[in-house]
């Protein structure tokens, strides 16, 4: 972990932060639907388009970038999206370090409040949040994304 240092990405990173996308989701491929599945690995020409909408981070292990997160600020919340990290480099604290940037982010922007969407098909992604202090506030209905049901949870910063 001593090389692993996180980056404020740039819009010449979208490629780079779609890749990270697919390879962080393809193993759970067959537990999304299309459409969810389509939505959470988004692709270049997409993730270019949210750079206006926030800030999106790099996490890079020397030279190869190895996770991504980006938040986007709503009126009383910040929304954390896209948390992703390579499957070679999952269990390294990289999902910890990216959140911790995230989360200094939002606080020094004035925000309050944190929150995301997460589904119950991914093992490490609920229990990293509530050991950051997340709770879930609510089970989201499948009609709500993609015929896929999840939760939204919040923390208070």
């Amino acid at each position: 972990m001593s090389c692993v240092y996180i980056i404020r990405a740039v819009e010449a990173d979208a490629a780079t932060v779609a890749n990270l996308l697919y390879e962080a989701f393809v193993p759970f491929k067959d537990a999304y639907t299309p459409g969810a599945f389509e939505y959470t690995t988004a692709n270049a020409s997409i993730v270019r388009g949210r750079f206006t909408e926030g800030p999106i981070w790099l996490a890079m292990d020397e030279s190869e970038a190895i996770g991504t997160v980006s938040g986007l600020a709503e009126p009383d919340r910040f929304y954390i999206r896209s948390m992703a990290v390579k499957p070679t480099a999952q269990g390294r604290g990289v999902g910890q370090r990216l959140l911790n940037e995230l989360e200094e982010y939002a606080k020094k922007q004035g925000f309050k409040k944190l929150y995301l969407y997460t589904t119950f098909v991914l093992p490490a992604a609920r229990p990293l949040y509530e050991k950051n202090g997340f709770r879930v506030i609510r089970e989201t209905e499948p009609e709500e994304w993609f015929d896929m049901g999840g939760m939204e949870m919040e923390k208070e910063i």
